[in-house]
């Protein structure tokens, strides 16, 4: 007979008391039909057809031996360094846990264990997440028990065993192990979140990308990632349903959003807890030529599209003062009415209309609304007067707050009066709204005159803010400066090219070109044969070779005047052979030739041949070049 076969039934005996048609191996009995704090004998009879069979009787007193159950269904989270571990209650009264638990990834260090005493606590459970952040759901009518197990870091995953033992009994006795329980790390901190928008046509497609968590913290069922944005959450445009609440494992992810602005928030969790949320700021994105309502915007509520009325503040919008009009649910219609209602007049606001396309949200309309108008309450603040001229001015100035502005600004109107003239002559100017300097030209010089600034809605203008100008007076250009300044330019440009043209004489140094002469001494000795001369007495002298005249001594260095050279020595012979005829001519001639004649003849010799000297020195030395001249000896 199989205890498990479907046909059996059993039968169980507390001593005479019988509990019988079970079909299961257990059954639970109410505390109060059972004897308790004595012997009593327990037995079980089992049944199939006619046949039946009998376990061996028990001897045992209830509430001394006590044996739970092994904890089941354990969940965990972290705070901080400290891991607590929760699980269902066999009882309402606390228990004995020993815990055992080691670092995940590392099968070579040895279990670590404690005893500790369990707090009961009320359900906790992480299965549903009612909020962007991550809330649990308590259950009534159930206990739990609870455990902490400190001085553990938080950043590695851990495997986790328990048992559990009663402390109300006389012998208890310990439960059977529980499952391994993986527990990941904790999420400490939010993902990482990076946002492209692109613009479609009234509606903007946002894709969200993140940095995935870490191995231990992805550790047992891994990591999912929770997405919400406030416009589903508004119902406006298309109404959120649980398809709309994204669960992922990726780390990227495409939502279609309105023109409005709108937050998006990115939540990790995984079987120890949730991370904290990491939210998204999408701005606000109206059309860029805004404009300012018409007639047909109303505050009535319409089946197709949802209205929404952002209050303007100074740089943006109050996110916190949104006033919203959708009609999709019948039993919010009367409450969106009263919140139409609180429309301030004189306050701005963003308006957007939207629809719902296919499921995505789209902006058809967007403009400024006012339901009330009115003239500004201040003028423009901390007008500022810079950059006078003796025919200009520069202003500058502060727009006022919107909560002043009290309607849609139009222009500035800006007016100068001219003081001192007998008709004073207001002149006005409309400038751009979104100007906040502006220069006056064409003033008078040296002139006093009273400058007014005020905002204009089309309500009308605004009190205005009021500043005096002075001009400068006109100066000549003088002209005696003006010549200095030239004149010091020219003398200027003159030295440095001096300067220049020595430091560059200094660098580069000029190469220096020889010069010489044309000298042909056959001239004077033509003239020396023309000229007739009579010599009495003729006297040969002959030159030694140890001594040497400088004619001579150039003639046998030098190489350039060869030429030169060669015609002197033939001068010379043609002189010798005309000394040699005169003397033969003038043999008939008395030689009562005198002293004197000789003796300027050999004078004017001498001069002829120190100026050849003279000038073949200068053939041999110009210019700081000296020229080897050789010839062959004699």
């Amino acid at each position: 007979m199989s205890p498990t076969d479907g046909n059996v039934t059993f039968d169980l005996y507390f001593n005479k008391t019988k509990f019988k048609g079970i079909y299961q191996t257990w059954r639970t009995i109410r505390e109060e039909a059972l004897i308790q704090r004595r012997e009593v004998y327990i037995w079980v009879e089992a049944h199939v057809g006619n046949s039946s069979c009998s376990s061996p009787r028990r001897s045992v007193v209830l509430k001394d031996i006590v044996k739970y159950d092994a904890p089941q269904n354990i969940s965990m989270s972290w705070s901080k360094n400290s891991l607590s571990l929760i699980w269902e209650a066999p009882e309402k009264h606390p228990a004995l846990a020993e815990v055992w638990f080691r670092r995940d990834g590392h099968p070579a260090e040895s279990w670590e264990k404690i005893f500790t005493k369990t707090n009961t606590v009320t359900a906790h459970s992480l299965e549903k997440i009612q909020t962007s952040h991550c809330t649990t759901r308590k259950k009534t009518g159930t206990s739990e028990y609870q455990v902490t197990v400190e001085n553990l870091s938080q950043h590695s995953a851990h495997w986790v065993q328990i048992r559990q033992r009663s402390t109300q009994v006389k012998d208890p006795l310990w439960s059977h192990w529980s499952p391994v329980v993986i527990v990941p790390a904790e999420l400490a901190h939010e993902p990482e979140v990076n946002v492209a928008t692109k613009r479609l046509n009234g509606t903007r497609e946002v894709t969200l990308t993140w940095k995935l968590m870490s191995h231990a913290a992805a550790a047992a069922a891994g990591v999912t990632y929770r997405l919400e944005d406030t416009q589903s959450s508004l119902g406006c445009p298309c109404v959120r349903t649980e398809k709309r609440r994204q669960h992922l494992k990726t780390n990227n992810f495409t939502i279609y959003v309105s023109y409005s602005p709108v937050d998006i928030s990115v939540i990790a969790r995984n079987a120890a807890g949730c991370s904290p949320s990491a939210t998204v700021h999408v701005p606000a994105d109206p059309t860029a030529d805004l404009k300012t309502c018409d007639k047909t915007v109303d505050n009535k509520s319409s089946k197709k599209t949802c209205k929404q009325w952002y209050e303007l503040q100074d740089g943006g919008l109050k996110p916190d003062r949104v006033i919203t009009l959708e009609s999709k649910k019948k039993q919010v219609r009367e409450q969106e009415r009263k919140s139409v209602a609180l429309l301030q007049d004189y306050v701005g606001y963003l308006y957007f209309e939207h629809m719902c396309d296919v499921g995505k949200p789209r902006t058809v309309k967007t403009c400024l609304y006012y339901q009330k108008e009115g003239a500004p309450r201040r003028e423009p603040q901390d007008i500022t007067v810079f950059g006078q001229t003796h025919n200009s001015a520069n202003l500058s100035w502060k727009a006022i707050t919107s909560e002043d502005q009290r309607g849609f600004l139009t222009h500035y109107s800006l007016c100068s009066v001219k003081m001192g003239s007998r008709d004073e002559m207001r002149e006005c100017h409309n400038i751009s709204a979104s100007l906040r300097k502006y220069s006056l030209e064409n003033l008078t010089p040296g002139t006093k005159y009273n400058i007014s600034l005020a905002v204009v809605t089309r309500a009308g203008a605004g009190p205005a803010a009021r500043v005096t100008i002075n001009t400068l007076q006109e100066k000549h250009m003088n002209v005696w400066l003006s010549l200095g300044l030239l004149i010091g330019f020219f003398f200027t440009s003159t030295m440095c090219t001096v300067v220049l043209k020595r430091i560059q004489n200094k660098i580069f140094p000029p190469v220096p070109t020889p010069v010489i002469p044309d000298f042909s001494p056959n001239h004077r000795g033509q003239e020396m044969l023309e000229g007739k001369e009579e010599v009495d007495e003729l006297i040969l002298l002959q030159l030694h070779p140890e001594r040497k005249t400088v004619p001579q001594e150039a003639e046998e260095t030098t190489t350039l005047r060869g030429e030169w050279d060669a015609g002197s020595d033939e001068d010379v012979e043609n002189e010798s052979e005309g000394d040699s005829r005169m003397s033969e001519g003038s043999g008939d001639e008395s030689p009562g030739s005198t002293d004197q004649e000789q003796k300027s003849s050999r004078v004017k010799k001498l001069t002829d041949l120190e100026q050849v000297e003279s000038e073949i020195a200068m053939l041999i030395y110009r210019n700081g070049l000296v020229f080897d001249l050789k010839t062959d000896s004699p």
